[in-house]
């Protein structure tokens, strides 16, 4: 892997990252009056994945989408201009942080219902192979998607009809305040579900990057090459409230001591100690990768907090398919 490309990764994440701690800084102020699931501490997942894929490829996302979104090039001040409910969002002001889609990104949809991107993705891919085109179709869906019957049924359609599909189930263990264990079977493992059924699965370490990039890139190629469907569980950690700008630890539903481990295996935090010490870059170079960064999410929120609220006759508009 060249250093650009190491670069490049880091430089992913720790946008997501400080996009994302501005947003939590911010709501408070009472005017992005949409609910928000934020990611922070899962960003290896999508810079390491997106980082391979090309501009016609297509992603879909669920509730917790802003690193997806902004991973496939969606554009930041669109982002928070969403956020804010104005008409310059990348949904016109209509969707907010759970419905996110920029067609020109490849972002398809972002769908707050659990499960529910996972067929929408399905018959998009489906539909490509009819058409015969050479796009691969990313769904990211949390470990509690796996828990709903159109996740076995899509499976199954794509294995049966060979669809070029990359499953990304970002498994961070909980959903809301439930952990896994009170919810799935100890022997049961979501890749081998899936592998079951017949579709090529892996489990891997969610949080380191390079990893992710190297094995993704591999089998992205060979779901373009072989037009056959690939999942992976990846093992991640949200920091924050499952819903919400804050941290929710004093609920006392995550051991402290779980929660210790996780953050001290922070994606960045590691991979930067990496970089610096493979001279990849220098502390001055990472300082203004921070400045760089505060400076264009500082003009994103100015632009979303200037922008016009959407009019009443855009109300009705784009809400079906022509």
């Amino acid at each position: 892997m060249n250093k650009k490309t190491k670069f490049n990764l880091l430089y992913s994440m720790i946008r997501m990252r400080m996009v994302e701690e501005r947003i939590s800084s911010e709501y408070s102020n009472q005017q992005m009056r949409c609910p928000v699931h934020l990611s922070v501490g899962q960003e290896a997942i999508s810079s390491g994945i997106c980082l391979n894929l090309k501009d016609k490829d297509q992603v879909f996302s669920a509730h917790r989408s802003h690193f997806h979104y902004l991973a496939k090039g969606g554009n930041l001040k669109q982002m928070i201009s969403e956020l804010f409910g104005k008409e310059t969002g990348c949904a016109g002001g209509k969707g907010g942080s759970m419905h996110l889609i920029d067609i020109k990104a490849g972002l398809i949809a972002a769908v707050p219902i659990v499960g529910s991107t996972i067929p929408i993705g399905v018959g998009l891919a489906w539909a490509n192979k009819l058409n015969r085109s050479n796009k691969v179709v990313v769904i990211f869906f949390g470990e509690g998607a796996t828990e709903e019957g159109v996740f076995y049924e899509s499976i199954n359609f794509a294995a049966l009809h060979n669809l070029p599909i990359l499953f990304v189930c970002e498994n961070n263990y909980y959903s809301v305040y439930s952990n896994i264990k009170n919810r799935q079977p100890t022997n049961r493992k979501i890749s081998n579900v899936s592998k079951s059924m017949g579709v090529e699965s892996y489990r891997m370490n969610g949080n380191k990057v390079e990893e992710i990039f190297t094995k993704t890139q591999k089998m992205i190629h060979s779901i373009r090459k072989n037009n056959k469907p690939i999942l992976i569980e990846l093992s991640t950690y949200r920091v924050l409230e499952h819903c919400g700008p804050n941290n929710d630890d004093h609920l006392n539903y995550r051991n402290k001591k779980e929660l210790k481990r996780w953050l001290n295996n922070c994606p960045i935090e590691k991979y930067k100690e990496h970089l610096l010490k493979q001279k990849v870059l220098s502390n001055e170079e990472l300082k203004k990768v921070y400045q760089k960064i505060d400076k264009e999410i500082s003009q994103s929120f100015d632009f979303a907090k200037k922008s016009k609220f959407p009019k009443k006759d855009k109300l009705f508009k784009y809400i079906y398919a022509d």
